[in-house]
C-alpha cells in the first residue's frame, strides 16, 4: 500500500515540467473548475460584497449553490476522488454539514467504497471546537485510513483539529481534498488537493479600498446577524461503555 502523500514544498515551473506536470496544465484545470463554479452561480466576482463576517470583498462563494446542481457536484467530487484513488480510504470525513454533499460525492466515486461521516463545528469563546459523531469510534481505530473533505479552506483550523482527533482514535489521515483553498499560505501537516487555489482578500470596512473608490455595497449575501454557533467541546466520540 503506498504511503500517504507527504507535504512537499511548491516546485518551480522547471521542476514541474521535468516531472511531466507542466504548470500550464494545472492552470488550465483550475480555470475549468472555476468556470464550473461560475456556471452554478456559486462564484461571484468584480463586485463589492458585504460578507457574513462583516468584512468586505471583491469576490464571494455561495456555498449552497456549489452543490445545488447534482451533476456539477458529482463531477467535482469525482475529480477529488480520482486524485486520491492511489491512497484508498476507509472513511471519508467531512468538516461539517456544509461540505457533506461534496464529501458524499467523493465517497461514492472512490473505488475503495469508504463510509462517510461529518463533524459538527462551533465556537467556544475565541476558539473553534469540533465534535465527531459517536459512531465514528466504531469505524475509526488503529490503521483506519481517513480522507478529509472540505468545501472552503480559509484558516485550516478545523482541518488541524480533525487531523488531531483522527490520530487520537488511532486512524491515519491519507489526504485533504477541498473545493476552494482561499489562503495559499496556511500551514497544514500535509499537502491539500484543491480544485481551485485562489487567495481571497477581505477588508475591514474602515480600510476597504472599494469603499474608498465609492463602489456601492452588495448586501445580498450578508446575514442580518452573525450565525449562532453551538459551543462544542473538542473530544473523541463516546465509547460503547460510555453510552450505557
Amino acid at each position: 500500500m503506498p504511503p500517504p502523500p507527504p507535504k512537499k514544498p511548491t516546485p518551480s515551473a522547471r521542476q514541474m515540467e521535468a516531472h511531466g506536470a507542466p504548470r500550464l496544465d494545472a492552470e488550465v484545470r483550475e480555470k475549468i473548475h472555476l468556470e464550473i463554479l461560475r456556471r452554478t452561480g456559486a462564484y461571484r466576482t468584480d463586485d463589492h460584497f458585504l460578507l457574513p463576517s462583516g468584512h468586505h470583498a471583491r469576490e464571494f462563494i455561495d456555498q449552497v449553490l456549489v452543490t445545488a446542481e447534482p451533476g456539477f457536484a458529482e463531477g467535482l467530487g469525482a475529480v477529488i476522488a480520482k486524485h486520491f484513488a492511489e491512497w484508498p480510504a476507509d472513511v471519508v470525513l467531512s468538516t461539517g454539514p456544509g461540505a457533506s454533499i461534496l464529501a458524499h460525492c467523493v465517497a461514492r466515486a472512490l473505488p475503495s467504497r469508504p463510509v462517510l461521516f461529518y463533524a459538527n463545528k462551533g465556537v467556544q469563546g475565541p476558539q473553534r471546537r469540533v465534535r465527531l459523531p459517536d459512531e465514528f469510534a466504531r469505524f475509526v481505530r488503529r490503521g483506519t485510513k481517513v480522507l478529509i473533505v472540505e468545501d472552503l479552506i480559509t484558516t485550516g483550523e478545523t482541518i488541524k483539529l480533525l487531523i488531531q482527533m483522527v490520530g487520537e482514535a488511532g486512524g491515519t489521515v491519507v489526504g485533504i481534498g477541498c473545493l476552494w483553498q482561499r489562503n495559499s499560505k496556511i500551514d497544514l501537516p500535509m499537502a491539500v488537493f484543491s480544485l481551485v487555489t485562489r487567495d481571497f482578500p477581505t477588508y475591514d470596512p474602515s480600510a476597504c479600498p472599494l469603499c474608498r473608490a465609492g463602489r456601492s455595497l452588495n448586501v445580498e449575501f450578508a446575514r442580518a446577524a452573525p450565525p449562532i454557533e453551538e459551543p462544542l467541546e473538542v473530544s473523541r466520540p463516546r465509547s460503547r461503555r460510555d453510552r450505557r
